[in-house]
């Protein structure tokens, strides 16, 4: 799998928590910090409503770094933001060669 793949592969993994008891403490805990401590403003720039749906931000995360976390050289860590560098915090996907281990927020 290419690191192409791997990012396509990584936004599915994101997508497919969404409203699962296991995307409580990442995905969903992302857009309920960012909802409750981003100015309304930035929302109704864009996404053209001052409270967007889970859907809405998660369809609109952006790549903002990939890395190895181990000396291999092979990326296998991916995180994603919200457009235009609003906030430090990031869901982080994590592979196990093609297949994703973990999704995080960190920040």
């Amino acid at each position: 799998m290419d690191n192409q793949q791997k990012q396509t592969a990584a936004l599915t993994a994101i997508r497919s928590l969404v409203g699962t008891p296991e995307g409580e403490d990442n995905v969903e805990l992302f857009v309920e910090h960012h909802l409750e401590e981003i100015e309304s403003a930035y929302f109704s720039k864009i996404y053209g409503t001052p409270k967007p749906e889970v859907s809405q931000i998660i369809s609109s995360l952006v790549l903002v770094s990939s890395w190895s976390y181990e000396d291999d050289d092979i990326i296998n860590v991916f995180d994603f933001s919200l457009p235009e560098k609003v906030t430090d915090y990031v869901l982080s996907v994590r592979f196990s060669g093609d297949d994703v281990e973990e999704v995080s927020m960190e920040s």
